[in-house]
């Protein structure tokens, strides 16, 4: 999603000003917000709900004609910025602190299988619908993926590494999405190239599906394999 600087000013204004309006507001307020007119304010409104960030909600009962109100979508809160990555270095530097490189390695890898276990199992028949159904989770998730293939093997090519500056500092970060990409689909998981490691994507291949001894025999922090 576009960040909040790459819009306009009278569009930043009037998006910020919303967010101080979690119940909504209206034209009136907006147009001495912002100094601008009616139409001026009607415009910006129309762009901004065509996106997807302004929606109209219920009026506030004031005893006479109802106006019409707007907040932010859920969609919008995302356009603000959010330093996650100092926030998670801060609490992954506390976790091996606490229990050591190879205890933060085990839960990295029990949390990502934790939420792939949670994710719906994709209908596939054959690998390369299974990177094609990964790809589209993880593009949804801003890892900016795509399905492809290279030799006649099944593989999903990452471009935006969402972990950037936190795997920089740890590495065992990795061990978080190949958990959760195994752990979704059922399948093993072949780290081939990575954006930290000075490749130009994050490729994974698509290995032979687990069964449910694999899945009862992988110990706790157990990484997927890798190339």
């Amino acid at each position: 999603m576009a960040e909040l600087r790459h819009l306009g000013p009278t569009q930043q204004a009037l998006l910020r000003h919303l967010l101080q309006q979690p119940e909504g507001t209206g034209v009136e307020a907006l147009c001495e917000r912002l100094r601008i007119s009616h139409n001026a304010v009607r415009q910006h409104l129309s762009a901004l709900i065509s996106r997807g960030w302004v929606e109209r909600c219920a009026p506030q009962p004031s005893g006479g004609r109802p106006q019409a109100r707007f907040r932010l979508t859920a969609e919008a809160h995302a356009l603000f910025p959010r330093n996650y990555a100092q926030i998670a270095g801060a609490l992954l530097a506390g976790v091996i602190a606490r229990l050591g490189d190879a205890g933060a390695r085990d839960l990295l890898a029990d949390l990502g299988r934790e939420l792939g276990a949670a994710e719906p199992a994709p209908d596939a028949n054959s690998r390369q619908e299974v990177a094609e159904a990964l790809a589209a989770r993880l593009d949804q998730l801003g890892y900016e993926a795509v399905p492809t293939q290279r030799g006649g093997e099944a593989q999903v090519e990452a471009y935006n590494c969402v972990f950037h500056a936190l795997a920089r500092e740890h590495p065992d970060v990795c061990r978080f999405d190949l958990a959760f990409m195994e752990a979704a689909t059922a399948h093993r998981i072949h780290h081939m190239e990575c954006i930290i490691r000075g490749g130009h994507v994050c490729r994974f291949r698509i290995g032979e599906a687990k069964t449910a001894a694999d899945a009862a025999s992988q110990p706790s922090g157990g990484s997927a394999a890798r190339d």
